[in-house]
């Protein structure tokens, strides 16, 4: 899974041209020509989220992402590739540049 992590606050802060979503559609285009895109997304901001918690086997329910962080997850990419070189290879392509791209594996469900 490729998590694209990023400031809320300086990426809304952009225009649209200069956050270039053309680029990131294209981008995502292709991974599915390429047939390695298995799924993704943009987020709404951390600031939409909501969190539930356990406390003392309850849960809880708070406004806002669980941690405090100057950067957040901003999208995702599911890909399916044969290994990490592949995946640094994509995530190296990625447009947005005001983005850091993690690459995590998914653990295998059997």
């Amino acid at each position: 899974m490729l998590l694209l992590a990023r400031s809320d606050e300086e990426w809304e802060a952009l225009s649209d041209d200069q956050r270039d979503y053309p680029a990131i559609t294209r981008w995502f285009g292709e991974l599915a020509q390429r047939g390695v895109l298995m799924g993704g997304a943009e987020l709404q901001s951390a600031r939409t989220a909501t969190t539930v918690a356990w406390e003392n086997g309850k849960p809880i329910l708070t406004d806002g992402p669980f941690v405090e962080a100057k950067e957040t997850i901003g999208g995702f990419g599911i890909i399916d590739v044969a290994d990490l070189d592949a995946a640094i290879e994509i995530a190296k392509t990625w447009p947005a540049t005001s983005h850091k791209v993690e690459i995590r594996p998914i653990v295998p469900v059997d």
